[in-house]
């Protein structure tokens, strides 16, 4: 992570996020020598492509609807024994 001050981001503000968002860069920002920010990409959103991606690599589990009615039967006796 590359240290900046305050007044150099503010100078170059767009070139700092062109490197970031082409370069993958990080920037620590300084004010009189102290580090108060950090600058790097925003987290990504997965879309339609990626959520597909990861179900596909991760198969559903077979037991799953049967260990969610175990559940909901506890549940259902844990309310009537109430």
């Amino acid at each position: 992570m590359t240290d900046v001050t305050a007044t150099e981001a503010s100078r170059n503000f767009a070139d700092l996020l062109d490197a970031i968002e082409h370069e993958g860069a990080e920037y620590t920002i300084l004010r009189r020598g102290r580090p108060v920010a950090r600058l790097a990409a925003a987290p990504t959103r997965a879309n339609g492509a990626e959520v597909k991606r990861l179900l596909a690599k991760h198969p559903p589990d077979e037991r799953f609807a049967a260990d969610i009615r175990d559940a909901l039967d506890q549940i259902t006796v844990d309310r009537l024994r109430a």
